[in-house]
């Protein structure tokens, strides 16, 4: 327990320190899986829906303009007044926004049509709770759409990955891979109707800056990349250029599930 809480404290300073940069990110404010999840959720006019660690605000963004009420939540109170400014000064006047924790959601049993969380949970210290919180106050049909990143299903990959987030982003704690998230969603009664798994890649300099708190902190990431085994190098799609890294791709997974 005192382990998860120092987790969450490093969390919220790291985002309390970088929340204008969250809601201005390109791959957090434009990413393609904006308006796809619009598409796979079909928003009705009557919908109240949950966004939870909101971030800059952007799925709540999207999702504005269709249903009738948003409640956007994230465990920064400086991440959220920065999400609810932005939210404010582009039209958004149906939203409300509480200070929450995910794995402990404030909120009663059966009370949203939809949760979402988009490219939060790798930062939750466990997130087979914060699954079963997402369920519970969901209603009987309702739909919950999850995005972020995984780790595959390879041993060593997946410690690659971990330790560069780790290296970049104190607050990061484990991507878990698409079968741990799966048995998961499976025991809180989530039944999944469409997903997919895709390739997102980062331009190194601006992705490591936005986290990294020294020139140092930036050298080190840089370093496990380029040391890295040519077989890891490859599952990353890394790119160089004159000894510096430019770019690299990680997975990305969606899934739409609806409550049994």
């Amino acid at each position: 327990m005192e382990n998860e809480q120092r987790v969450k404290q490093e969390v919220q300073k790291q985002f309390g320190a970088n929340a204008g940069k969250y809601v201005t990110s390109e791959s957090h404010a434009k990413g393609e899986d904006l308006q796809l999840l619009v598409e796979w959720l079909n928003p009705q006019p009557h919908w109240h829906c949950l966004d939870i660690a909101t971030g800059g605000g952007h799925v709540v963004k999207a999702l504005a303009p269709y249903v009738r009420h948003l409640l956007a939540t994230d465990l920064t109170r400086e991440m959220l007044q920065a999400a609810a400014q932005h939210l404010r000064q582009s039209g958004c006047d149906n939203v409300g926004y509480v200070v929450a924790d995910a794995e402990s959601l404030p909120f009663l049993d059966d009370a949203f049509d939809v949760v979402t969380c988009r490219i939060a949970p790798h930062h939750f210290p466990r997130p087979d709770r914060f699954i079963r919180e997402a369920s519970r106050v969901l209603r009987a049909g309702g739909m919950f759409l999850l995005i972020d990143n995984v780790s595959p299903e390879d041993g060593e990959l997946a410690a690659f990955l971990n330790t560069m987030e780790k290296l970049r982003d104190g607050s990061h704690v484990r991507c878990p891979a698409v079968s741990e998230w799966r048995a998961w969603l499976d025991e809180a009664g989530l039944q999944e109707k469409r997903s997919r798994l895709r390739k997102k890649t980062y331009a190194f300099p601006e992705w490591v800056a936005r986290t990294a708190r020294s020139p140092e902190q930036r050298k080190q990431v840089e370093e496990w990349i380029l040391n890295a085994p040519p077989q890891t190098r490859a599952y990353f799609a890394v790119r160089t250029e004159a000894g510096k890294v430019v770019s690299l791709q990680v997975d990305e997974w969606m899934i739409l599930l609806e409550r049994r």
